[in-house]
C-alpha cells in the first residue's frame, strides 16, 4: 500500500500520484493537493484564516 500525505496548506489527504511535492533549498518538503493550495502558500496566506482549510475551519469551530 502506498503513503498517502497530508496538503501542507489544506491538510487533507493527497492521494499516490496525484499533487505536486515541493522541495525548498533547505530540504524541507511540501505536499500541495492542487495548484490552488500551491498558489495560497506563495502568497504567503496563513492556513488558519482562509475558511476552506481544515485549520480554518478548526478555527472557526466547524470541526
Amino acid at each position: 500500500m502506498a503513503d498517502t500525505h497530508l496538503c501542507s496548506f489544506c491538510g487533507y489527504g493527497v492521494e499516490p500520484g496525484t499533487g505536486k511535492m515541493f522541495v525548498r533549498k533547505d530540504g524541507a518538503i511540501y505536499y500541495f493537493c492542487s495548484t490552488k493550495c500551491q498558489n495560497n502558500y506563495r502568497l504567503g496566506r496563513i492556513p488558519r484564516r482562509v475558511e476552506w482549510t481544515r485549520a480554518g475551519r478548526k478555527a472557526r469551530g466547524k470541526e
